[in-house]
C-alpha cells in the first residue's frame, strides 16, 4: 500500500455517507498531505460538508457530484489511485463505491472492528483510536510534510472519535499524535470551541424533544431515546443536528449502553450505539448487519419502525447486560 501511494500521480479520496469527525478530518487531511506531495487529489463527499466541520480547510478539489469524479478520471487517462478512507463496509460507500471500484488500484485504510477489507490493498487496524491516527503515521512513513491545515483535520479526526479521548481506543500513542500535532500549530481550545460551543439555537429544541424520549430498560443499564421526522420537521433540523446526542444517556448513572433511534425519511431506521464498560456493541450492531468498535457502533434497519427496532434490540442485548460477565 505503501508504495501504491508514494507512487501515485492522481488520487480520490471518498469516505462513508453521513460523514462523521474522523471521516472528514481524515479526508480532508490527507488530502492536504498528498497535494503537498505534488499529487493531484480530487475529494468526494455525498453532500456538502456539515456547518459543524466548516472550519477545517484543505488543499485539493472537493465535489459532491459523481460526474465531476468521473471527468477526473478522464482528464487524467484512468491513471488513478482511489483510497477509501474510514469505511468500515463497501456498502457504506454508497452511491460512490461502484466509482470507486472502477479506479485501481483500490485502497482501504479504516479501523473500524468487523472490516474484512473490500479493496485491492487494505491497512486496517481495529486497535486504533482513529483512521485520522493512522494517516498520521502514514504521512511519516511517507516522509510527508503536514501542514497547519492537515494538523487541524487530523485532530478534528481523533477528537471526536475518541469522544474527547475518553473511549478505550485512546492509547498512549493517541496522546503522543495529539501532542505532535499541537506542535504544527493546532489550538485545541479552537478547535473544541468551533466543535462544541458553536450550537444552533434549533438543535436545542430538538434536543429538548429527542431528550425526553429517554426511557431505561434492563435495570437502568440501557438507555434509549429517539428521533422522529416529526421532530426534525418541527424544529427544523436535519440528521446533521442529531450529532453526538447519543453521549447524554450513555453519561447517565449506572447506564452501560446507550441506543440513539433514528427515523429517516427512506423507511430505514438508524442505530447509533455507546457503551462503556464490558458490553461490545460492536457484537450487537453485527447481529443486525452493522458493524464498529466495541465501545461505538451502529446499523440500519429497513422496513420496520422505531418501537419494533427498539423491542428487537432490548432483546439482543438482555444477555450481556443481565449476565455476571457481561
Amino acid at each position: 500500500m505503501l508504495q501504491a501511494i508514494a507512487t501515485a500521480g492522481n488520487v480520490v479520496l471518498a469516505t462513508h455517507i453521513r460523514p462523521d469527525g474522523d471521516a472528514l478530518g481524515s479526508l480532508l487531511g490527507f488530502s492536504s498531505i498528498l497535494a503537498g506531495m505534488g499529487k493531484r487529489v480530487l475529494c468526494y463527499l455525498d453532500e456538502p460538508i456539515p456547518e459543524k466541520f466548516s472550519f477545517l480547510s484543505h488543499d485539493g478539489q472537493l465535489v459532491t457530484d459523481l460526474e465531476e469524479v468521473a471527468a477526473f478520471a478522464r482528464e487524467h487517462n484512468n491513471d488513478i489511485t482511489s483510497i477509501c478512507l474510514d469505511c468500515g463496509d463497501f456498502q457504506r460507500l454508497g452511491k460512490c463505491g461502484a466509482v470507486m471500484q472502477t479506479m485501481r488500484p483500490f485502497l482501504v485504510i479504516d479501523h473500524h472492528q468487523g472490516n474484512s477489507g473490500f479493496g485491492d490493498f487494505s491497512w486496517i487496524e481495529p486497535h486504533r483510536s482513529s483512521t485520522g491516527e493512522m494517516i498520521y503515521d502514514l504521512a511519516l512513513q511517507l516522509g510527508a510534510a503536514i501542514s497547519k491545515e492537515a494538523a487541524n483535520g487530523l485532530y478534528t479526526a481523533i477528537l471526536t472519535d475518541t469522544g474527547s479521548f475518553q473511549y478505550n481506543s485512546t492509547s498512549r500513542h493517541t496522546f503522543e499524535v495529539a501532542g505532535d500535532l499541537v506542535d504544527l500549530g493546532v489550538q485545541p481550545a479552537a478547535i473544541a470551541s468551533a466543535l462544541y460551543d458553536n450550537v444552533p439555537l434549533v438543535r436545542v429544541q430538538l434536543m429538548q424533544q429527542v431528550l425526553a424520549t429517554l426511557e431505561l430498560f434492563l435495570e437502568g443499564q440501557l438507555a434509549i431515546i429517539r428521533v422522529s421526522r416529526e421532530m426534525l420537521q418541527a424544529t427544523g433540523t436535519t440528521y446533521e443536528d442529531c450529532e453526538g446526542l447519543v453521549n447524554f444517556p450513555r453519561s447517565v448513572y449506572g447506564v452501560r449502553v446507550a441506543a440513539f433511534l433514528k427515523e429517516g425519511n427512506d423507511g430505514v431506521v438508524t442505530v447509533s450505539l455507546r457503551a462503556k464498560g464490558n458490553c461490545d456493541v460492536a457484537a450487537t450492531a453485527a447481529k443486525f448487519g452493522g458493524g464498529g468498535h466495541r465501545n461505538a457502533a451502529g446499523f440500519r434497519v429497513s422496513g420496520k419502525n422505531l418501537m419494533w427496532v427498539r423491542d428487537q434490540l432490548i432483546a439482543v442485548l438482555t444477555p450481556c447486560l443481565l449476565s455476571d460477565n457481561g
